[in-house]
């Protein structure tokens, strides 16, 4: 026997393991990297963001429609590569949550669970809006006069219920679902564009770089395209879950902002150079590749358009309710939430309780207000200012964090430093500008999402105030149990973290 076969046969004890994970319950080690980027780029919904945020866009930025989506993209990949120094070395359901609290202490770890709640709750509810949005204009397309207030709320309804039935049985079914989704809607997508593209012919020089640039209007537009990026980092709410998770994790974030950013440069480069061929104006267009479908006698793609965007959003509110649901499954294990939100489902592993409460708010809200007689569109308008405002604080509050964790382990580089400084200023400085353009447009989600972020600090002050001593364990993550080490013992740590 060699030396090697005694050390398998009689390992040394190793102690100092668990016997069972803080975030124990959930489907460990059960998904691979196609199912983490899947649950990334379904946040994301970049061919919906691709048809709808470049027209946005376009009405800020004007001729520089494209440069402005192209700074978006830089500004995004070095957030997310902010954001891959903690996903690289700890693994969590909590996400941005867990980062921050690792990084600058209990205060800012609430501060940034209360934003990208915000942010994924209210980002959740915009797809569900533009899912039924989208899909109304199909059946109005497939038959006139079915669409109207009723078949909404129906939609609505029946998105509800598709969500809730993914969200519990199991991440796998959820991901792989969102996979194929969001691949097909992509694929439509794509293809159209390069179909364009060929029938719009010469290359467009100005469309790319236009000599007439306002500098204000390419920050502005820059702003608005960002909006388009957030939910990337919602890969690390699969932490607990992805095999290989240190690796798998980082990967799925940064190359979520490259596919996206691609695609929506290709997007944006189309639509400027195909209205420009016509000599229509872009930002004047509620449908800009419908008009240049039909303008190119591609008219019947424009129905495979509206089905992708509407699957689109569909799979991006199932990705956002699933991170949704995963911080606030770390958040009732680490005692900031209800304990029972750290409960698990015995069959399918997933965060059932989290579930329970997270589908009916984040379904019921487009539902009422709906039936109540709102307009769809409009609110969408509203609510993606909210869960934009979430997301960006989150990412500036993580990204200022991420050089304080890296001094703190004795890994901060100069490079890392830098990176991480760029990303925190160009937030906040987005945001700002962001929060403007917005007001100035006239948009209720702006004092919204500030009396959000007021009572979200009075609840933070008092809780930090009064209940210091229960913030201690905040910040809890995925470690190896006893039974994955060779020769590990198991110490008793087990206490209160309970299945459903």
């Amino acid at each position: 026997m060699t030396a090697l076969d005694r050390a398998i046969s009689r390992p040394e004890p190793v102690h100092d393991f668990g016997a069972r994970s803080p975030l124990e319950g959930l489907d460990r080690r059960s998904v691979g990297f196609a199912d983490v980027l899947a649950q990334s780029v379904a946040a994301v919904a970049p061919s919906a963001a691709a048809m709808t945020v470049i027209l946005l866009v376009a009405g800020v930025a004007g001729s520089a429609t494209v440069p402005a989506v192209a700074l978006a993209a830089l500004i995004a990949l070095i957030v997310a590569r902010t954001v891959s120094q903690f996903a690289r070395r700890m693994v969590t359901s909590g996400s941005l949550y867990t980062y921050a609290a690792r990084g600058l202490g209990p205060a800012a770890g609430l501060a940034t669970g209360a934003a990208i709640l915000v942010g994924y709750a209210f980002i959740s509810v915009f797809a569900l809006l533009g899912g039924a949005h989208y899909f109304s204009i199909v059946l109005e397309r497939v038959s006139p006069g079915a669409g109207g207030q009723t078949t909404t709320v129906a939609l609505l309804v029946l998105e509800a219920a598709v969500l809730a039935v993914v969200l519990v049985r199991g991440i796998r079914f959820s991901t792989r679902i969102a996979f194929f989704v969001e691949l097909a809607s992509v694929a439509v997508i794509v293809v159209l564009m390069i179909v364009l593209l060929v029938q719009i012919g010469s290359f467009d020089p100005e469309a790319l770089a236009p000599t007439d640039v306002s500098p204000s209007a390419l920050a502005a537009g820059a702003v608005l395209a960002l909006t388009a990026f957030v939910g990337f980092e919602s890969a690390a709410t699969l932490g607990v879950e992805a095999r290989a998770p240190l690796r798998n994790i980082p990967r799925a974030i940064v190359w979520t902002v490259i596919v996206a950013g691609g695609l929506y440069v290709l997007a944006a480069y189309t639509q400027v150079a195909g209205f420009r061929a016509l000599g229509l104006d872009l930002a004047a267009s509620s449908t800009p590749v419908n008009t240049l479908a039909a303008a190119n006698g591609l008219d019947a793609w424009g129905v495979l358009v509206d089905v992708g965007i509407a699957a689109s959003f569909l799979a991006c509110a199932i990705a956002s309710t699933t991170a949704l649901t995963r911080v606030l499954f770390a958040m009732g294990r680490d005692g900031v939430a209800p304990a029972w939100l750290g409960r698990a489902h015995v069959r399918y592993r997933t965060p059932i309780a989290a579930v329970a409460v997270a589908v009916p708010l984040v379904a019921l809200t487009p539902v009422v207000f709906v039936a109540a007689g709102g307009g769809v569109w409009g609110a969408m308008e509203t609510v993606i200012v909210i869960s934009a405002v979430g997301y960006i604080a989150a990412y500036a509050i993580v990204c200022v964090a991420a050089p304080v964790f890296l001094r703190r382990i004795g890994e901060l580089t100069v490079g890392a430093a830098v990176v991480a400084l760029a990303s925190s200023i160009a937030l906040v400085s987005g945001l700002v500008i962001y929060l403007v353009v917005e007001a100035s447009a006239g948009n209720p989600g702006v004092w919204i999402a500030l009396a959000l972020a007021v009572a979200a600090g009075a609840g933070i002050a008092w809780r930090v105030r009064h209940g210091a001593h229960s913030l201690d364990g905040i910040g809890s993550y995925d470690e190896p149990v006893a039974s994955e080490v060779l020769g590990g013992v198991a110490r008793d740590r087990d206490a209160g973290l309970g299945d459903a």
